[in-house]
């Protein structure tokens, strides 16, 4: 991990709303303090420009690891993983009726979907217990 400084973390935190922005996970309801996740891996050229920075709870960013592709579920193609840098995460992804899952709109969706196991099990108890109370799916 390449250091990243203090203010530089508090910026990225407030763009993020303290949200993970693959799960959208709020580190109001995590104990394990949420990662600065490099979108283009240091090992694949990736830097610390804020640019190529975003916040990842701690499932999402072990899952991504050096991950900047995936195949689309649907259609087997090689596809980008959703960059929370220059994507809207409304324009590729939607929660299920419940407001559990998250289902992919889009190859981009459904890929990154896959390929950092968004729904995997571990996710979704905890998911059905913020709905319970009213404080999932995430506003905005």
């Amino acid at each position: 991990m390449t250091y990243v400084s203090k203010a530089l973390r508090e910026r990225i935190q407030q763009h993020f709303k303290n949200r993970c922005s693959y799960c959208q996970s709020s580190q109001q309801f995590v104990p394990i303090a949420f990662e600065v996740e490099h979108i283009q891996p240091v090992a694949k050229g990736g830097t610390n420009v804020e640019d190529n920075l975003c916040l990842s709870c701690r499932m999402c960013n072990a899952y991504k690891g050096m991950q900047i592709e995936a195949r689309d579920p649907a259609t087997n193609h090689l596809t980008p993983l959703f960059n929370p840098r220059t994507q809207k995460w409304d324009d590729h992804f939607e929660w299920s009726s419940e407001g559990v899952m998250i289902v992919g709109k889009t190859p981009v969706g459904r890929s990154t979907v896959d390929a950092l196991q968004l729904n995997h099990y571990l996710r979704l108890e905890p998911r059905k217990l913020w709905v319970k109370v009213g404080k999932h799916p995430p506003q905005g």
